[in-house]
């Protein structure tokens, strides 16, 4: 142990290191927990809850600071050996709340709500902890704050990086354990002789407490409402193996009753075969592994495309475990491409069950290829007689869980490259789960007349849907239908009961020969969509968003419109509205609660703080860091979802975004105190800060979108030369200003590190709001004006 700490070494810069990848590390792996157990929309949740964690640090150094300054010596290496042991500890005791969790209660039952606040409080502990320290450091040695802010951020960098390769041979439930090794050692690393006996035994409690939660196994439950536990209600089912990915932890289950079926005719007469096993992600579907004759396939909607055509070159897009080959194969298609972004998943689909893959047939020309599907649309040429998509929604509705998960294929860009993919007489497919009220059906109809108008095309001679009891198939032909073609439309219709709804030619009795469709204003509904006039009146009048979405705003499954909200009350009850919309609202309430938590814990307490010679100083200080933690997190926040298109998982977007900016705002915070010694101020920084975000708001996606027709490596070389210049000028204005503060009032400086915290707690939220209501660019154009409001707010503090 050393003497003492008071000199910042270089064993201080390592432990900042260490506790900085601990914090982005353990973040990262909780929203793949929480993913797991419960839905995508909680991702987000514990990037507010580790701000406002930093916050509250923040506000206890501003009230407390003279004692924690003065103790700094043993209370550091004790503040990191608590933070490791509640870091292992934090899943054990929060998981019987997050697994009781009922996301379909949250609004209409307040307990599910204090649940929420609950499991969160207990991750809060791990932020605090771990950032007291960090913010003590900077405030204790504000005078060395760019070398050792650049040591917090670098170190925050690697921790992202590092949590993504571990995740993909470690179990989820273990890594909270591994990562706690980390602050642990950065306890050791700044223990002194002060008060030996309290930091050695704190040391060893956290060490043992770590020890056996990492030897012990961590057992979990996914929510109820998962598919994976659905199927195993299934008598007979049983997980027979199970892998864990970065992308999602990958299981196989074996169902020997279940039977799937989408979109099969009522006129099949044979036994719908069982389905050899299912593979699923995060507890999610991905696909069956099925035996299923050729005669099965034949007798479900998705077979039209080759009852009026033969399809040689067949591609399919997020294939899944590739069901649907056995059907093209059978059909006499030469060329199969089946395009997945999830490999392992994938590759364990027909392994893991001891079959065969249906792409050991060397009749025909097929490949596998890993990579994100609008990857494949913009780099490949090759012109398609078939393309198909995986069915759209979830079976008997998915009240908005999807809500927030971006969903690139179904955007009108993503239509439109398909379009272009088709060779002349080739078709595109797509399918969707019937839900009522109409939502999936009719976003997905005006997604495909939009683009097809804007092609300079009459949508009604190229479009075709038929339905099925539980299925609505989309057909597109690049050519016009021809009238041979609609004939055997209507004959594949009457051999097999379909239903057409949309066809040239189309008689009104014949939309309802077969099923009846529950919602009374459905075909009326579909009709306005084939004028524009009409549809503009749809859109404003319907009690669902179902306009078209974009790569600007990709999220297809959030159908919420706040103003009906009213209407949905009196049609479906007070107490059934919380089924319609869930996803959206989860995150509404969980970002009030983060927002209350921040002026209950932040903003309140440091009311008491300021002395009335500070009040200038104050103000400034709110404006200045203020409008930083808002535009820095709106810039992350939006990274993290342009990401998501652009390296094909929202993990990897969160590690890489996350990541790469810390790292290079770490490279800014380093280069800060030689461009303050040029004379340089902090308003000039800061506007030069907003004015680059505001140019990236035009041309950041067009970048990204060159940029995804190379390979991974090109991807990852563009991404980096983009990311340095936002990246490096964003980091200098906190540490410069920061330094600045404390030269005038170290109570004040610990005063703006919790202002920072609690704005950068509300943003967080708010981005992903504005991001779901006006899209990314909105997003990104709101991060460069808070740049330029903290410009305006250090020209005010500059002014007598």
């Amino acid at each position: 142990m050393s003497k003492s700490i008071i000199a910042p070494g270089m064993r201080l810069h390592m432990a900042l290191v260490l506790i900085s990848a601990a914090l982005i590390g353990f973040q990262l792996e909780q929203m793949q927990l929480l993913a797991m157990i419960q839905w995508h929309h909680f991702a987000y949740l514990v990037i507010s809850v580790a701000l406002l964690g930093f916050g509250a640090s923040g506000t206890c150094i501003a009230l407390f600071r003279p004692f924690l300054l003065r103790n700094l010596d043993w209370l550091l290496p004790v503040l990191l050996f608590v933070c490791a042991l509640l870091m292992a500890c934090a899943l054990p005791f929060s998981k019987g709340m997050i697994e009781t969790f009922d996301i379909f209660f949250v609004v209409v039952e307040p307990v599910q709500s204090i649940s929420l606040l609950l499991s969160q409080a207990i991750y809060l502990l791990v932020f605090f902890f771990g950032a007291l320290p960090i913010g003590l450091v900077f405030i204790a040695h504000s005078h060395r704050i760019n070398s050792l802010y650049s040591a917090n951020l670098v170190g925050s960098g690697l921790g992202g990086v590092g949590a993504v390769f571990f995740m993909g041979f470690l179990w989820p439930l273990d890594l909270p354990a591994v990562t706690a090794f980390l602050p642990w050692a950065a306890g050791c690393l700044v223990a002194t002789e002060v008060r030996r006996i309290l930091v050695c035994s704190t040391g060893l409690l956290s060490l043992v407490g770590i020890v056996v939660l990492l030897v012990q196994p961590q057992q979990t439950r996914f929510s109820e409402y998962k598919d994976i536990r659905r199927i195993l209600d299934i008598p007979g089912a049983a997980i027979v193996a199970a892998q864990p990915d970065p992308q999602g932890q990958v299981h196989l289950v074996r169902a020997p009753t279940l039977r799937y079926a989408p979109g099969l005719s009522l006129t099949y007469t044979k036994e719908i075969p069982e389905v050899s096993g299912v593979v699923l992600i995060n507890g999610d579907w991905f696909g069956v592994v099925n035996d299923a004759p050729p005669r099965f396939y034949q007798a479900t909607t998705t077979a039209l495309p080759y009852a009026i055509s033969m399809r040689e070159r067949v591609l399919l897009l997020q294939a899944g475990t590739g069901a649907e080959i056995t059907l093209a194969q059978e059909k006499g298609a030469t060329t199969i491409t089946a395009v997945e972004p999830h490999q392992k998943a994938a590759r364990l689909s027909w392994s893991g069950f001891g079959l065969n893959s249906p792409f050991t047939n060397q009749e025909h020309q097929q490949e596998y290829v890993f990579v994100q599907p609008r990857t494949w649309l913009a780099r490949n040429q090759t012109k398609y007689d078939l393309i198909t998509l995986p069915v759209v929604g979830r079976f008997g509705g998915g009240s908005g869980v999807m809500a927030l998960q971006e969903q690139y294929l179904l955007t009108k860009e993503a239509i439109t490259e398909m379009w272009h993919s088709l060779s002349v007489k080739g078709v595109l497919q797509i399918s969707t789960w019937v839900d009522t009220p109409s939502r999936n059906t009719l976003r997905l109809a005006a997604t495909i007349r939009e683009v097809l108008e804007e092609q300079g095309v009459n949508p009604a001679l190229h479009t075709v849907a038929l339905r099925s009891w539980n299925l609505v198939t989309f057909i597109v032909k690049r050519s016009k239908l021809t009238s041979g073609e609609i004939e055997q439309v209507r004959v594949f219709c009457n051999d097999l009961q379909f239903d057409p709804i949309l066809l040239p030619g189309l008689q009104t009795e014949e939309r309802q020969r077969y099923h009846t469709i529950a919602d009374p204003d459905f075909f009326s509904n579909l009709d306005m969509l084939s004028s524009p006039s009409l549809r503009q009146i749809l859109y404003a009048g319907y009690a669902y968003d179902i306009q078209p979405t974009s790569d600007g705003r990709p999220f297809f499954s959030q159908f919420l419109r706040w103003q009906s909200l009213p209407d949905l009350t009196r049609l479906f009850g007070e107490r059934s509205v919380s089924f319609l919309e869930l996803g959206y609202l989860v995150v509404l309430v969980s970002f009030l609660q983060a927002t209350v938590a921040a002026i209950v814990l932040i903003l309140l307490p440091l009311l008491h703080v300021g002395r009335p010679g500070d009040r200038r100083l104050q103000g400034w200080a709110v404006l200045y860091f203020g409008a930083l933690g808002l535009g820095y997190m709106f810039f992350e926040i939006m990274l993290i979802y342009k990401l998501t298109l652009f390296f094909g998982h929202p993990l990897y977007a969160a590690a890489a975004g996350i990541s790469s900016l810390l790292i290079f705002s770490g490279v800014g915070s380093r280069l800060s105190s030689w461009v303050s010694s040029q004379g340089v101020g902090l308003a000039p920084i800061a506007l030069v800060a907003g004015i680059l975000l505001l140019l990236y708001s035009r041309i950041l996606s067009p970048i990204l979108s060159w940029a995804m027709v190379g390979s991974a490596v090109w991807k990852s070389i563009v991404f980096l030369l983009v990311i340095t210049p936002p990246g490096i000028i964003m980091g200098m204005p906190f540490p410069l200003g920061l330094a600045q503060l404390a030269g005038q009032s170290k109570r004040q400086a610990a005063w703006a590190w919790g202002i920072n915290g609690c704005s950068s707690v509300v943003s967080a939220g708010l981005a992903t709001i504005v991001a779901v209501e006006f899209g990314f660019s909105v997003v990104l154009v709101m991060a460069g004006c808070a740049y330029v409001l903290a410009a305006v707010a250090a020209l005010l503090k500059s002014q007598p």
